[in-house]
């Protein structure tokens, strides 16, 4: 059974070439966004749409190292002081991308945010490239299984949020017949 599971290992992607694969993405694409902002001719849509997918792509990430890595390397390393710091970074990250849900990129504070969660991501990737991952990787994680369970679950939290606008239209189809089924309700009721 044992040595199943170490070529299955063998055989998945290393978790940390994955989680510094989204890093990199991450980093493409706020470059990417730099330069369309700094553009005389920036679309607006076309930015959004680019932050959107910034931010996807930092709550995926984020959850993944949260639900998986972060508690791989806790149980290998004594080193609660270093996850216990990224987390809180994960958490004023997803402030910043909450901000940015709550705007329209026409807002003058947009593209600064949209910065600032680049810088702020951009530290924090060091630190676990720098400090995290070469403990980790010391530390002998198997990261071969560990990489397959970061990509089964990256597949379902994907799905799930693919499934999100289909989910706020069907709420907002939803609305009119709630409202007069509790009109109705409130008739029957007298």
């Amino acid at each position: 059974m044992e040595s199943n599971r170490s070529a299955a290992s063998r055989s998945a992607p290393d978790a940390i070439a994955l989680l510094k694969s989204d890093h990199e993405r991450v980093r493409q694409m706020v470059a990417q966004y730099a330069k369309l902002a700094s553009s005389d001719s920036a679309d607006g849509d076309r930015k959004k749409r680019l932050a959107e997918r910034i931010c996807q792509e930092i709550e995926v990430h984020a959850q993944l190292e949260e639900e998986l890595f972060y508690p791989s390397v806790r149980a290998a390393i004594d080193e609660t002081e270093l996850l216990d710091e990224a987390r809180v970074e994960h958490e004023s990250a997803r402030s910043l991308i909450r901000q940015l849900q709550g705007m329209s990129d026409a807002d003058p504070l947009f593209d600064a945010t949209v910065k600032v969660l680049g810088e702020y991501v951009e530290h924090h990737v060091q630190e676990e490239e720098r400090e995290m991952m070469p403990k980790a990787k010391r530390a002998k994680i198997d990261v071969g299984e560990l990489g397959r369970r970061i990509e089964e679950r990256r597949r379902m939290l994907e799905a799930e949020r693919s499934m999100q606008p289909f989910d706020t239209l069907a709420q907002m189809l939803m609305l009119p017949i709630r409202a007069a089924t509790a009109v109705a309700r409130g008739a029957r009721a007298s």
